[in-house]
């Protein structure tokens, strides 16, 4: 059922036809949710935190796409740390974007890989010889999600030192002032 999902989200993408609805989005909750959600999942010696300022200014987005994504990319740290390590999601509020960075200390993804791991269909490990499954659809699914909403998806590894994903997504003309910043919970 999830590969049937993700086959017809990405011909939705691939098509344009994916609706958003936009909204302010509560960035800290859904990171937390997110991490929450994936405790449940993590490889033992995994450790997962959220690093985020006190105060976010909003985001304009889609909160439950942006979800997936975030959902998507975390499952993803976890998928190719088999041996654990730490596991950080971090928020970077800046005047012009906000950013979701996941950082891991797995695998990483050799040079030649990075920009491949975007394309439809593509596994860096075929063969599934480190027993990692998947679909092929996560990332691609990820970046075109994160192009529409106008932002991008960036990807910076090591062989052997894990990687970092960036989800950066511009800031949109709010209607209520910059002064109104959402707090973020403690």
């Amino acid at each position: 059922a999830r590969i049937v999902d993700q086959l017809l989200l990405s011909a939705r993408l691939d098509r344009g036809t994916l609706s958003q609805a936009a909204a302010v989005c509560d960035l800290h909750a859904l990171c937390e949710g997110v991490l929450l959600a994936a405790e449940a999942r993590k490889p033992a010696g995994a450790t997962l935190a959220l690093i985020s300022p006190t105060t976010i200014q909003p985001v304009v987005c889609d909160e439950g796409l942006l979800r997936q994504v975030v959902a998507s990319i975390v499952d993803n740290a976890l998928k190719y740390s088999p041996d654990g390590g730490r596991i950080e999601v971090r928020i970077v509020d800046e005047p012009d974007r906000v950013s979701v960075v996941v950082r891991d200390e797995g695998l990483g993804i050799p040079a030649s890989e990075q920009e491949r791991v975007f394309e439809k269909f593509y596994r860096l490990d075929a063969a599934m010889s480190r027993g990692v499954g998947g679909s092929g659809l996560g990332l691609h699914i990820a970046r075109e999600t994160i192009t529409q909403m106008g932002g991008t998806v960036s990807v910076r590894s090591a062989q052997g030192l894990g990687s970092t994903f960036t989800i950066a997504l511009p800031r949109q003309p709010q209607s209520r002032p910059a002064s109104d910043a959402v707090p973020a919970p403690s």
